[in-house]
């Protein structure tokens, strides 16, 4: 999605835009009702689901997984198109003209080029997802051992008597793993961009 945004021209394109970014701006509960609506067992695509696959998405923890899936997606896109259309566009034309297909042109040259800012976009979607909270609880509820996340661990001990120190103990972990994430891409950031100098060396 983030290659089609940065390198294509099309009719539509910018509802499109509008569409992978509108997680971004809407308040979280409105993606999860309408996860709920479309992929929950009286949804169109979620009863298909049910009827032929006995399987159910709502209320698990694969919806659990999509809801924080889908919310972490523009993160992702944003990061991945800026560096993907910081790529110089004269390295893929003389790729393809020595004979190498889009798809050779784009995991030998695009890819490459751009994996710094990919992996910004993937630790940037990971920590998003750490956090998701409103489409979680609209779309898949707070039932413990299945799709209780630690943002919902921690607003159910903030419910109960007494549940104050298990809710700080979650919360010292969410700003360790935050923070390791963040660091961690840092880290990997600075190692990709330092291979990408040698390359060009």
């Amino acid at each position: 999605m983030a290659w089609i945004l940065a390198k294509k021209s099309f009719f539509g394109k910018s509802l499109i835009d509008g569409l992978v970014h509108l997680p971004l701006v809407l308040p979280p509960v409105v993606p999860g009702f309408l996860l709920l609506l479309v992929l929950g067992r009286q949804g169109f695509i979620g009863n298909f689901i049910y009827k032929h696959f006995h399987m159910s998405i709502a209320f698990t923890w694969i919806g659990a997984v999509l809801a924080s899936a889908v919310m972490a997606f523009p993160l992702m896109v944003r990061s991945a198109r800026l560096a993907i259309s910081q790529v110089d566009h004269k390295l893929e034309l003389a790729a393809a003209s020595l004979g190498a297909n889009p798809i050779k042109v784009f995991f030998t040259i695009t890819l490459p080029l751009s994996f710094p800012g990919v992996l910004t976009g993937l630790v940037l979607a990971f920590s998003r997802s750490l956090g998701e909270f409103g489409a979680t609880i609209t779309f898949v509820g707070n039932i413990e051992n299945v799709t209780r996340t630690l943002p919902l661990a921690i607003y159910t001990y903030t419910q109960v008597p007494g549940g104050d120190a298990s809710a700080m103990r979650l919360v010292v972990l969410s700003l360790l793993l935050a923070l390791g994430a963040l660091m961690l891409s840092d880290r990997l950031e600075r190692v990709a961009y330092k291979k990408l100098g040698n390359v060009n060396d």
